[in-house]
């Protein structure tokens, strides 16, 4: 895999130069051409800090299936969609190929007695989601609220959150996040 030309190729699909990517990622804007010029092979902790820059994870980096211009994908099959979650909680990412994404669209599952981790999450932009079946309790500053099937919420990211689901059911939620951090 061309590790350079991949990162030039998603960097422009963000929209982004070098020079501002290397700003966002704290690194020279001599780091991103080498890398995209495939004049060093950057370590996997190099790399992980310049795809903070873009924001993208290396699991996405490599996964990331890059369209031609000219054919963008529509549709998402069930076998398609990249998992981002972590330990028990699946958060699948719908339209993981589409280019300059503005928002992260998920499909998420909250088994019984799992959680978002015992930190409240704290960062820039807005959710909203929708409870499909089961139940979750949902933290946004402080103020704890039980979320039933059909129920929904919408929120500014920067209030502390969590989400928790301390029930016997498992949890399916349809969320969306900005700005597309992953």
């Amino acid at each position: 895999m061309d590790v350079g030309a991949r990162l030039k190729t998603i960097r422009k699909l963000k929209g982004l130069s070098q020079r501002e990517l290397a700003k966002r990622a704290g690194v020279t804007n001599s780091t991103i051409s080498m890398i995209e010029k495939n004049s060093v092979s950057p370590s996997v902790s190099s790399l992980k800090k310049v795809l903070g820059g873009i924001p993208m994870s290396l699991v996405e980096f490599f996964s990331l299936e890059l369209e031609p211009d000219t054919q963008r994908k529509v549709v998402y099959r069930a076998d398609e969609l990249l998992d981002i979650g972590s330990g028990e909680v699946t958060m699948k990412l719908i339209g993981k190929a589409h280019p300059n994404r503005a928002l992260a669209f998920l499909s998420e599952t909250y088994p019984p007695g799992t959680d978002t981790g015992p930190d409240m999450l704290n960062h820039e932009g807005e959710e909203a989601g929708m409870v499909v079946s089961g139940r979750l309790e949902l933290t946004v500053s402080g103020e704890v609220f039980i979320l039933e099937s059909g129920d929904s919420y919408y929120f500014e990211s920067n209030q502390p959150h969590r989400f928790r689901n301390p029930f016997e059911q498992p949890c399916q939620l349809i969320s969306a996040t900005t700005p597309a951090n992953f």
